[in-house]
């Protein structure tokens, strides 16, 4: 019995590790962005009750230093002042475009709806999505989102970091978190399957919205309007990868655990949507991870060969921490690699959590 163990222990090591070499494409990834473009665009923000974020972070958006650029905000259906805060920079501001969105019982409380009539409104042909409570990290986020599109490229995906506090352990597992789900969809974008973004930073053309018809094929979901899409439509040819420091957006992070759990229940709700390849990929690469620490624990208990066992977890740890590091200094992460064996444990029991919560009962509302 303990010899079977120690080979499953060895099997999901070698299949762990094929992983992290695999991510070395974005580790280690010298693109450059290209020069600029001044392509018109248009910024589309999502809000549903965010009166107070608009206040903070709508302003560094308008102080962009970019030539061309309107900002669409979309009020969904809110119950506090949002809507007459938009007003209020409509007002100050021409550039500032509203959409006020009523609920509609055929798509009540669905964020696709609401992005929808958003894009509808928008005059430019290039688009770049960040939500309410979100804030550009440089004055050049527009200028290096844009940029992507060079190349005929029509999907650029960027990063959407959140806001740092030292004091809280919490908030380094969310930021962990946030750092290895950017590993993985930069690094599997780099390798020619992009199979997801995040809503916080994303840009795509007009042009591929309406070819996708949308959100159509999943707009009966109430999240995904930002993975799904690009699952859906990203390929090797037309998806961009922005990773400069400046183009980056932070937002504010959850602050309890069992919000944060709700949170990530509504992302991973629509994981079973991905096209079959991503979906055996990520599971595969979640299952060896569960299982790993589940047969180190359980070898090191009973003291079966712990020299080899010891030594193995030893180099995956290595080329983990080489990852993390190469990565989060791209990302401007340092701060949560030296935890992260313990975030990575925690992180991996989580998400078993919240499987287990989602095959119970799915998240109904985007917000």
């Amino acid at each position: 019995m303990a010899t079977l163990l120690l080979g499953f222990f060895l099997l999901f090591s070698l299949i762990i590790l094929a992983y992290y070499l695999a991510f070395f494409a974005f580790a280690n990834d010298k693109t450059k962005n290209p020069g600029k473009l001044n392509l018109p665009v248009s910024v589309i923000v999502c809000a549903k009750n965010e009166a107070e974020n608009l206040k903070n972070f709508l302003p560094p958006i308008l102080d962009q230093d970019y030539p061309d650029f309107e900002v669409i905000v979309i009020n969904d259906a809110s119950q506090d002042e949002t809507l007459e805060v938009i007003e209020n920079f409509q007002a100050l501001d021409g550039r500032v475009k509203l959409v006020d969105v009523q609920n509609n019982e055929a798509f009540w409380a669905n964020k696709k709806y609401a992005l929808t009539l958003g894009i509808k409104k928008a005059k430019n042909p290039y688009l770049i999505f960040t939500d309410a409570d979100c804030a550009p990290q440089s004055r050049n986020w527009i200028s290096h989102m844009a940029a992507g599109f060079q190349e005929e490229k029509a999907i650029v995906l960027g990063y959407g970091g959140y806001f740092k506090n030292s004091k809280s352990l919490l908030n380094k597992l969310i930021r962990f978190e946030t750092l290895l789900t950017a590993i993985q969809y930069f690094s599997y974008a780099k390798l020619g399957n992009p199979y997801m973004g995040v809503g916080r930073n994303l840009a795509y053309t007009s042009r591929q919205f309406y070819e996708q018809k949308g959100f159509a094929n999943h707009l009966h979901l109430r999240s995904g309007d930002d993975d799904l899409f690009v699952n859906e439509g990203g390929n090797e040819d037309n998806t961009f990868i922005c990773h400069h420091p400046e183009a980056s957006t932070r937002s504010v992070p959850k602050t309890d655990l069992k919000s944060w759990f709700q949170q990530k229940r509504r992302h991973a709700s629509v994981a079973g949507f991905y096209k079959t390849k991503d979906k055996v990929l990520l599971g595969l690469f979640y299952a060896s991870r569960f299982f790993f620490w589940i047969l180190l624990a359980a070898l090191l208990i009973i003291q079966f060969q712990w020299e080899l066992v010891l030594g193995v977890a030893g180099f995956i740890f290595m080329v983990q921490a080489v990852v993390y590091a190469k990565s989060a200094q791209k990302l401007q992460e340092t701060d949560v690699v030296w935890l992260f064996p313990f975030l990575e444990v925690f992180l991996i029991f989580t998400q078993f959590g919240i499987f287990i919560a989602n095959s119970v009962s799915k998240p109904t509302h985007w917000k």
